[in-house]
């Protein structure tokens, strides 16, 4: 779905009524911080304020369902936040563009096809896409995985592409995914499992069905136990997955990967879920970043030396102490950035958060079962995926039109809770 004009039908609600706008935050990216800054915005509005959700699209995925998508266990539906419903819910402006750029100093960002939107508050949350440029030919060959929105588009293709494919001299399909860390693994595996359960879905078992090919720079998982490692392996063999790991990629060519050790392999498809960077257009805004060009962002998630602009997800990088690029911090930024937001609208101190040194990590295997780490401990069990699921479920239903509903406030005892509070300027 996309938006008629410049603003979306969201749009209209906060503009509206007696109480004068005296600053707008603009809140770029619909990632999963930002979606809970309007959920707590929705519940406790903020006279005087406006809010502006600029996304891509007007429906956002939810990257811990990602692999449960590929593997046929959930619908589009229940993978994706609807950012309409909750742009209005938090009587919030949306904006359906791309950023192009920021102009810190006179306090617009700049869109594609759009005119730039003024912010007196910004938050950036734009994502990345993985660090394909490195590789020559990457970008034009192979299939980024993220932004997730574009890998669930491509990936609905190649599935018929594969399904409908007829086989060629006798060669199986050849499927090639580049990256060997959990969010790799998670996706091999899932694609495995669909491709596998599509073709008895349709009794047109092949003679050659396809092969499937995980490559790895180092050996899989090297952020996990061993233990995590063995696991992943021994799912890959049961359903036929080749890994190669200690594989570098040199460069993409058509249909090719040239590795570094001077072998070659060919691919129907592949994707690619390496280590990530920021767009391009990050480095050009003059806002601080670090040594791989993430925003740096300090203990308040404000931009180190930028009073008025925040940063979180996957595109900034605690500089005192950086962390994995994982959903699961990005999740727990949302309530601080609602918060800190709030208290810098009202003059009031900022909270401080420090990101976890060890967090529980599951890793889905495609089947309903998973791997637990968290440290140097880790187990496997079918239980796990079931919570896993739960806790997905439980996690996008606070952000589903029957929740918001019921979570709805009246603006004038919402404004009575804040009139403590001065949102001037």
């Amino acid at each position: 779905a996309e938006s008629s004009g410049p603003y979306h039908s969201a749009a209209m609600g906060m503009s509206e009524g007696p109480t004068p706008i005296l600053r707008d935050v603009v809140l770029l990216g619909g990632g999963h911080p930002h979606v809970e800054v309007l959920r707590r915005f929705g519940m406790r509005p903020l006279p005087g304020v406006r809010l502006t959700l600029i996304a891509a699209s007007v429906e956002t995925p939810y990257s811990g369902m990602l692999p449960g998508y590929v593997a046929g266990r959930y619908t589009y539906d229940e993978c994706h936040i609807d950012l309409a419903v909750l742009a209005e819910f938090a009587r919030a402006r949306l904006i359906i563009a791309s950023a192009t750029g920021i102009d810190h100093e006179s306090k617009w960002v700049m869109l594609e096809g759009r005119p730039p939107v003024s912010y007196d508050v910004l938050s950036i949350n734009v994502g990345i896409t993985p660090a394909a440029t490195a590789v020559p030919g990457a970008l034009q060959f192979a299939t980024p995985v993220k932004p997730i929105a574009r890998l669930v588009d491509r990936f609905e293709t190649m599935l018929q592409q594969v399904l409908h494919r007829k086989d060629t001299n006798g060669r199986p399909l050849q499927v090639a995914v580049v990256g060997g860390g959990a969010g790799g693994v998670e996706l091999t595996l899932a694609i495995a499992h669909r491709l596998s359960s599509e073709a008895a879905r349709e009794d047109r078992p092949s003679a050659h069905p396809p092969v499937i090919t995980l490559y790895s720079r180092s050996h899989i998982l090297p952020s996990h136990p061993a233990k995590a490692r063995t696991v992943a392996l021994r799912e890959a063999a049961a359903v036929g997955v080749v890994v190669r790991e200690h594989a570098a990629i040199d460069s993409v060519q058509k249909g090719q990967l040239m590795l570094v050790d001077g072998s070659s392999a060919e691919f129907d498809e592949c994707l690619w879920c390496t280590q990530a960077s920021p767009a391009a257009w990050v480095a050009k805004t003059g806002l601080p970043t670090d040594s791989q060009g993430f925003l740096s962002i300090g203990e308040d998630l404000r931009c180190i030396g930028f009073s008025e602009v925040f940063a979180v997800g996957d595109v900034a990088t605690f500089l005192a102490d950086p962390r994995p690029k994982a959903g699961v911090f990005a999740v727990r930024q949302g309530p601080v950035l609602a918060d800190n937001l709030r208290r810098l609208l009202t003059d009031q101190p900022l909270q401080t958060h420090r990101p976890q040194k060890t967090w529980l990590g599951l890793i889905s295997t495609g089947r309903r079962h998973a791997i637990a780490s968290k440290g140097w401990l880790c187990f496997e069990a079918d239980w796990l995926w079931a919570l896993k699921d739960w806790i997905d479920h439980k996690w996008m239903a606070m952000y589903g039109a029957p929740k918001l509903s019921s979570m709805a406030m009246p603006a004038t005892s919402a404004a009575g809770r804040e009139a403590e509070g001065r949102a001037g300027g």
